[in-house]
């Protein structure tokens, strides 16, 4: 899964493809670079991001989703807003990528019976989460989390083959609770639901390793691999080409793995 960020404040990439054009090529490039989802955001989820209204979300996102849809892009809204998830389906999305995993009024609704789902865990919200996050058992906690959400979606039919799940890596947990996440997700996979890592980049690597967001992509690499042998079964990155040479080699090994 690419990263496409049509925001002028995100992390790592805010600013950099906020005009039509630029986004569009961004996607068109990560396709073209073995992507085989493009995840469309107009609101930065960064730790500390002041939130964005529905109508400026609406006008980043749904002319990119639009051209790219009808490129032939698998493309993925990230958004949490009810009216922008629904919005963003019109346009031609065919997944959509919650952090709130549809808590928000009438997000469960907006979900339409011919698209995706990837519901997030997140402790608290982007202004303030990682203020003092805390758990007695993080991977437990999470698991309960997604568990509980997970029934939410059924419960409205929503299908249980239409949904993914992500940690939520970052998303209100320390670098310990990152870590123990990443060491325990396996657990995760107890849902019986594909998981969805989003590792790239973030700043558990600029404590482990120093680095500035734009030299972390060794480390990135390094736990998009650790994340595939814990059970991710899709990475979201900014970096698509050199991913895509981790699953390739990953994939390799394990099909080597499993014909010995």
């Amino acid at each position: 899964m690419g990263v496409l960020n049509v925001t002028p404040d995100s992390f790592s990439d805010g600013g950099r493809y906020i005009d039509f054009g630029s986004a569009v090529a961004r996607g068109v490039a990560m396709l073209a670079a073995g992507a085989a989802v493009i995840d469309v955001g107009g609101e930065s989820t960064r730790p500390g991001a002041d939130p964005v209204a529905g109508s400026e979300e609406l006008r980043r996102v749904v002319p990119v989703i639009r051209e790219l849809a009808a490129q032939g892009a698998l493309v993925s809204i990230d958004s949490s807003k009810p009216e922008v998830i629904a919005a963003a389906i019109a346009a031609g999305a065919k997944m959509v990528n919650d952090v709130y995993a549809l808590r928000m009024p009438g997000a469960l609704e907006a979900v339409s019976s011919e698209v995706a789902v990837c519901l997030m865990h997140m402790q608290g919200e982007p202004r303030s989460m990682q203020k003092s996050p805390h758990y007695e058992d993080v991977v437990a906690e999470v698991g309960e989390f997604l568990a509980a959400r997970l029934a939410a979606c059924e419960a409205i039919g929503i299908t249980r083959d239409r949904l993914l799940i992500d940690p939520g890596f970052g998303f209100g947990k320390t670098l310990q609770h990152n870590l123990e996440l990443l060491r325990g997700l396996r657990q995760l996979t107890l849902q019986g639901l594909p998981i969805l890592v989003g590792l790239s980049r973030k700043s558990m690597l600029g404590t482990l390793t120093g680095r500035a967001v734009d030299a972390r992509l060794a480390g990135s690499l390094a736990l998009a691999y650790a994340a595939l042998e814990g059970g991710a079964r899709m990475i979201r990155t900014h970096d698509v080409a050199e991913t895509c040479d981790v699953v390739k080699v990953w994939s390799a090994l394990r099909q080597c793995e499993g014909m010995a």
